[in-house]
């Protein structure tokens, strides 16, 4: 059973800087795609970033691109987004994601808060 643990969440001013990370167990990391998404209060969720399994390649929301920073290492099992130049819109609640890459199957933190104050 694949588990993921974000943490790094907070308070922090507009302009400020975050680092998420997120720990997967359970399951071998490498043959996982992963990414983060969020969840402002009263919207659907959507997506930030992603990055494939070797670390070749990410992709990332137009909202963010040039802010934020997706990375892995996969020898700590870990996956991060560095955040910078934070603005209030990125308020909220943030979701590690990793998808199997041979069976495409899901999994979801429990995410963790993002609060950017103006």
């Amino acid at each position: 059973q694949v588990q993921l643990v974000e943490s790094g969440g907070g308070l922090v001013q507009a302009g400020g800087s975050l680092r998420l990370s997120c720990v997967l167990s359970g399951r071998t990391f490498n043959v996982y795609d992963m990414g983060w998404y969020r969840q402002a209060p009263g919207k659907e969720r959507e997506f930030v970033a992603s990055i494939t399994w070797s670390g070749g390649s990410t992709h990332y929301a137009d909202s963010v691109k040039g802010r934020f920073t997706i990375s892995r290492d996969n020898a700590k099992n870990a996956v991060y987004l560095r955040m910078n130049s934070l603005k209030p819109e990125d308020t909220a609640i943030y979701y590690c994601n990793a998808e199997a890459t041979v069976t495409g199957y899901n999994y979801w933190g429990q995410g963790t808060q993002v609060t950017v104050s103006s």
